[in-house]
């Protein structure tokens, strides 16, 4: 299956760089190219991409407002959203994820990484920038809020997927290295966002950090 992609850019040059990463990709294409916020938030409903990689910092709309356009709470269809970024913030980090975000990935993180962000965000996944260190996640979990009510308690194995997604593994990844069906880890996170009164990935980590799961 060929993952369609929309760029989100204001530099035409990086944009042109990103097509030549992603294309060279079997897997990859891409799809539209936008200047600004409000073109990439026009064009992505019009078009439906796959998978939307936008930039941060952007003249008028930003990319933090893109991402809470197409996939923060209460959007009725939402697209998976990536942001790539030069800033290694905690505020742009927070609120990228906060945001309905399904990555975050820094600019000299490399081509591999930036084409694996695409494929776990085009499958129902996320992925992290390893450089976004624990000290960030932390700090996403004193933000978090807490789920209301008594917590179901987690079993031995969810419990094992929890530290996995807090660690920024991808649900294949967990999948191999719980020598368990891809199936089986969405089935466990499924009931882990249940148990945990949780929305999504990002809040899994946060509930793992202020509960010392992770780590």
């Amino acid at each position: 299956m060929t993952i369609g992609v929309l760029l989100a850019d204001d530099q035409a040059m990086v944009r042109r760089g990103l097509r030549l990463i992603l294309e060279d990709q079997p897997d990859i294409r891409v799809v539209a190219e936008a200047r600004d916020g409000e073109e990439a938030v026009e064009l992505a409903r019009r078009v439906r991409p796959d998978v939307c990689l936008v930039d941060i910092l952007m003249p008028g709309m930003d990319g933090i407002a893109v991402t809470r356009a197409l996939a923060g709470p209460g959007v009725p269809d939402p697209l998976p959203v990536v942001v790539v970024t030069t800033f290694d913030l905690d505020e742009y980090v927070y609120d990228a994820l906060r945001g309905g975000a399904a990555g975050f990935v820094l600019k000299d993180a490399g081509p591999a990484l930036l084409a694996e962000a695409v494929r776990a965000a085009s499958g129902g996944d996320a992925l992290i920038s390893p450089s976004i260190t624990p000290r960030l996640l932390g700090r996403l979990a004193g933000r978090a809020p807490r789920a209301e009510g008594a917590v179901r308690p987690l079993s031995e194995r969810e419990t094992d997927v929890v530290r996995a997604v807090a660690a920024g593994r991808t649900n294949r990844e967990i999948a191999g290295d719980l020598c368990i069906s891809l199936s089986t880890v969405k089935g466990h996170i499924s009931a882990v966002l249940d148990k945990l009164g949780v929305r999504n990935r990002v809040e899994i980590i946060a509930w793992a950090w202020e509960n010392r799961v992770a780590g």
